[in-house]
Parts: structure tokens; sequence; C-alpha cells
């Protein structure tokens, strides 16, 4: 964590602070941004560059309690909840969700997700490809290789902002890597390990500025050690580190309550309780707000783990107990960042996805849970410019399985390379070896025409 304390500390705008600036942890891994990168622009322009959101719901949410329930399957399948209407005909979503479905003219829902490597992972929903197998140097995440090919928007703000918190389980709290893409395209991430606190006392603007000409000695290393990567990717997140904290966008915007209080409201407030198992962070609504400021200043993907969906029963709750405090907490969150983006006429531009690693046993099991289901889950899409307020696929009676248009991970990830302006078929980055690799297997899989 880099703080800089002490009086005399002057933003551009001329105001004098004297309260800490904390802006994160400062390491190899990546840079902590949900304190720091809460950037809007002061001067309330709107950012017009294409972006995408993406909320991971980790552990696997459950499918046939959220957005494909089926009220007459047995009751040791329909569990719980009940159906309600949205406000598009014939589509209906839990009872728990009921903003949502006032809103659900501006979701796609995915209903016969299908692809899943099975595994608790974040990899597959931030990467899209499996983790076996991989190219040398290793697949980069979504946002890092959009990193690659697009750049940043800006120098004060990473194209690729990660915001997942640490949760119990490296596998949930990863925020994606750089792959052969190069580690200086990685994603800024809260939970960088190896980072260590830094403190540096009686810190001004102006010996901030001198002590970036320590960046000068990255230069001297380069020619003593063999340049690579690893060298390459500290110098960017040092470059960018010192652009963040100089920057006059970060005025009043590093606290997210500094937020019109009306806004700030809106996302609701989420819990610190965990879901029942104790090795999860709570439920961050803010970090949905985050990701808002974060677009709007110039990030290119933002992605977000939201909870822990992983319920498998008794002694830590039943997955029915978990999903009354998870499901509406997304409602609320999900349904302020809709209304948020089309508000600010962001939503065109901005494409968001909210996804499981995979969906839930149809059955449920003797402890009141659903165990893990690879066969199918959801997805829910938004924004972008892509045709919302339908349904795409089916499953059975049971919720077991795909009966019309399954849908694999890699269609949602070309559908939003689609949406940023980036071709799948033609479009690849070089592994390690020189060899170039397509974002997505493009010989079966395309955008969704169901959607662009």
């Amino acid at each position: 964590m880099l703080t800089i304390q002490g009086p005399g500390l002057k933003l551009c705008d001329g105001v004098a602070r004297r309260t800490a600036m904390q802006i994160g942890a400062l390491g190899m891994g990546g840079l902590s941004l949900p304190q720091l990168l809460r950037a809007e622009s002061a001067t309330g322009k709107r950012s017009s560059h294409k972006s995408v959101i993406m909320v991971f719901l980790a552990g696997g949410p459950p499918h046939q309690d959220m957005v494909d329930l089926k009220p007459l399957a047995p009751v040791e399948y329909r569990g719980e909840f009940s159906p309600i209407h949205s406000n598009v005909d014939g589509i209906e979503v839990c009872e728990h969700m009921p903003l949502l479905a006032q809103r659900m003219d501006q979701l796609a829902v995915i209903r016969s997700l299908v692809g899943s490597e099975g595994q608790h992972s974040a990899f597959q929903c931030l990467h899209g490809h499996p983790q076996l197998n991989q190219p040398v140097g290793g697949w980069p995440c979504f946002s890092s290789a959009v990193s690659r090919l697009q750049g940043a928007v800006n120098s004060e703000v990473p194209a690729a902002v990660a915001l997942q918190p640490r949760i119990g389980g490296a596998f949930w709290s990863e925020p994606g890597q750089g792959g052969f893409a190069g580690m200086r395209h990685a994603p800024f991430a809260a939970n960088a390990p190896g980072s260590n606190d830094m403190v540096l006392t009686s810190m001004t603007k102006d010996t901030l500025q001198n002590r970036r000409a320590l960046l000068g000695q990255m230069d001297s290393l380069r020619r003593k050690l063999e340049s690579n990567d690893v060298i390459d990717g500290m110098d960017t997140f040092y470059q960018q580190a010192f652009e963040i904290l100089t920057s006059g966008r970060l005025i009043n915007a590093l606290n997210v309550e500094a937020e019109d209080p009306v806004i700030r409201e809106r996302y609701g407030r989420g819990s610190k309780e965990p879901a029942g198992y104790g090795d999860a962070g709570w439920l961050r609504n803010e970090d949905f707000l985050i990701a808002r400021r974060l677009v709007e200043a110039g990030a290119r993907v933002v992605t977000l783990s939201f909870g822990r969906w992983d319920w498998h029963g008794q002694p830590h709750g039943t997955n029915f107990d978990n999903a009354r405090d998870h499901i509406p907490a997304l409602d609320r969150a999900l349904s302020a960042l809709l209304d948020d983006l089309k508000d600010r006429g962001l939503d065109r531009d901005t494409s968001v996805v909210v996804w499981g690693e995979f969906g839930r046993t149809p059955k449920i099991n003797k402890q009141g849970g659903r165990d893990h289901w690879p066969q199918v889950g959801c997805a829910l899409l938004a924004g972008g410019g892509m045709r919302t307020g339908q349904i795409i696929g089916e499953t059975n009676a049971l919720a077991e399985y795909p009966t019309k248009r399954p849908v694999h991970f890699q269609e949602i990830f070309a559908t939003l390379y689609n949406r940023l302006g980036i071709d799948v078929d033609h479009t690849t980055i070089n592994d390690l070896t020189g060899r170039p690799q397509y974002l997505v297997d493009h010989t079966k899989y395309q955008p969704l025409p169901e959607l662009i």
C-alpha cells in the first residue's frame, strides 16, 4: 500500500490535503486499485471509448434459482423460489430479482451456457480458454488482450483494471494474467501477491515527482540484466503509478463516498457477512459503482468478483439461505449500474457480462445445497449496443442440459471482442515463440448473431 502523508500536499485545484492518499499495493503482480482508480473526469466530460465490465460470480451461481426457474419440476429440483414476470412478455426471473425484472428489456439472458471446464476457477471467465495445454507464455486474460491490442485511453488510468477482493482461494480472487500479451498489459489488481506496504511520510507532490527520477535506475538494471518482459512490466507499473498519483482527475474521486449520495445509495451498501463459509469477502456493491467510474475515466475493461456462490449446504447454510442474501444484493447493484450507464449515455459503448464458472446441480442435495454442474450455466449481458430484452437458449424440464441453442463461453468472448471493434477472424497476438494466436477458436465460435 503506497501511502502519502503529511501537510502540504496540494493537488491541481490548489487545495492542501492533510489526509493520507492511499493508492493501493504496488508490486510485480499489479497496482491495488479499488481504493485508487475511482477516477472520474473532473471536467464532467463523457468518455466515448468502447469498454466492458465483467462481473464474476465466484463459485458458480444457481441458474435454476435465478434466471431459469422450473416451477413445475418436482420439489427436490425446483427449490424454494418462485418466478415473477418481467417487463418483457414471456420472460420470468427469480422473485428476489424484482429490480432486474423491471429492466429485462436492457438484458439478454443466456440460459444455455456450455463449455465449462468444471473447475473452481476464475480463469475460464477471465481468459476465455481452458487452463490445460496453453501456448507458450500462457493465454492472456481478456482485459490483457484488449490492452495489448488497443492500448490505454489515457496515461492516468490503465486499460485493464481488476477489482477482485481477497477471498479464500486464489482461484477465485485471480485478477487474470498478462500471458503472452506481456506483463505490462496484466490488469492492475487489488490482490497482487507479494505486495508490501510503503508509507512515505512528509511527501509533497514536488518530492513525489523527484522520486519519479528513481525510475531511471530501471534503465541501469536493464543494462545489467537481460532485458525481459518482467523488467519492462515493472517499469510500466511504476510509470503508471506516478501518472495516477499526480493526475488531477483523482481530485475528490479516490473515495467512492465522494459520489453523488443519491447515486451512491442506489447501488446499496452490500454486506460484510461472508456467505456462510467464512472464506470469502463481503458483497462489495460499491465495486459496481467503481467500475462505472473507471470506465468513465478511461478504463477499457474492468473485472470484479461479487460474492461467494458455492453453496453445498449445511453446516454453512443452504443454497437458499445464502441466495436470499446474494441474489437481492446483485439485483440492486446490477440494476443501479444499468441505470447509471444509461443516464450517463454510456450504455451503448459499455458492454456488461455477469456469469460464473458453471451452474449448480438440478437436484438439491441432502444438506439443502446444490453442487457443481458444468453441463450448463447462465449469463447476463447488457449494453454495448447489443439486442437485449430476450432469452437465448433453453434447458430441459429439470434444468439439466440445453435443449435449444447451447452457447459456448467463447461465443460470448467473441461477442465482447466484437463490441470493442475487434475482429476475431483476423486479429492475433503472437505467443512467446512468435506464433500468432487467435483470440478465440474462430473456426468454431463467432459473435452471437442474436445479439449483434
